[in-house]
């Protein structure tokens, strides 16, 4: 597993650029003057509804479909001129994969394993993503959760300097979600470069390093999560409940805009560092609530309000 200081060493080097992608099919245009890069070591997020062009932005990345204009350099290969020496360095989890219906779990894995110098051990694979105990079952008879975990664990057999991870946690119950989130964390520190390309905005908010927003087939926002819900502002709103309180004094507070009461529950709306503020108040005047507690904008809020807008 890669140290912090490694993780950040490995930080400043560009695995994946991509400058004014655009796609058109005819009249239609997919991708428009997408632009995005992915440092190495760290979990890059592609975010969007479907159809927002995010699968779209990933073929052509691994050189399976052709841009209309635009750059993109891989591992500093070109996948237009050089895509089977891009895929041989990439690892691909795409979400309209498919394999024969008699075809087993281990053999799929072994597969896959004979077309690479070093790859990751079977067993290992195997019990890292709960297929150890469907070595000997057919894809055909395999769950919507199994066969995403198959194709994650196909995805990983090369020992990949890239992967790519497309709608990853489709169809999976809410234990194997955590668990699949768990183990992604685990690719990335180990210092394999992970792509998440989903919809999911819990996901997407709780895993990525950085992301970029796609939507109707352009960029609407880019940086870290916690950097996309600053950037596009919004108030902090702390609540607590006091019947008796005088709220007038909590105007005065730091970062304060708004104070208003709603039955025995307190808002005081505003900016900075403000459920800080609400609770030093409040001890001081010897107040303190049991439910003191903050609502800050998430990147959910953040999400809908770029697509709504765009779609306006």
């Amino acid at each position: 597993m890669c140290a912090p200081a490694d993780r950040a060493h490995h930080r400043h080097m560009i695995v994946l650029e991509v400058e004014a992608l655009t796609k058109r099919y005819r009249t239609a245009e997919v991708l428009r003057d997408v632009s995005f890069h992915v440092q190495q070591g760290e979990l890059f997020g592609l975010l969007g509804t479907n159809g927002a062009g995010k699968t779209t932005t990933v073929e052509i990345v691994q050189g399976l479909r052709r841009a209309t204009s635009g750059r993109v350099r891989v591992l500093g290969l070109d996948p237009s001129t050089a895509g089977d020496a891009v895929r041989r360095r990439v690892g691909s989890q795409l979400q309209d994969a498919a394999l024969p219906d008699r075809l087993r779990v281990g053999e799929a894995l072994r597969l896959m394993a004979s077309l690479h110098p070093a790859p990751r051990p079977l067993d290992e694979l195997a019990t890292e993503w709960r297929l150890d105990g469907l070595w000997k079952r057919s894809f055909a008879a395999l769950s919507g959760g199994e066969r995403q975990r198959l194709f994650v664990a196909l995805a990983l057999v090369g020992r990949p300097q890239l992967v790519f991870l497309d709608e990853l946690t489709q169809n999976l119950d809410p234990v194997s979600r955590r668990h699949t989130w768990d183990v992604v964390r685990q690719i990335r520190d180990r210092g394999t470069t992970v792509v998440l390309v989903t919809h999911d905005v819990e996901e997407a908010e709780r895993l990525c390093d950085h992301l970029v927003v796609l939507h109707r087939g352009r960029v609407v926002a880019a940086g870290t999560p916690a950097g996309i819900v600053d950037d596009l502002g919004g108030n902090t709103t702390v609540r607590f409940t006091d019947a008796e309180l005088d709220i007038r004094p909590l105007r005065a507070i730091p970062g304060a805009q708004r104070v208003t009461r709603h039955g025995p529950e307190v808002h005081v709306e505003g900016t900075g560092p403000l459920l800080a503020h609400v609770g030093a108040h409040l001890v001081g005047r010897g107040r303190p609530p049991l439910d003191l507690r903050a609502h800050r904008p998430s990147l959910e809020d953040r999400f809908v309000t770029l697509t709504r807008a765009d779609a306006a």
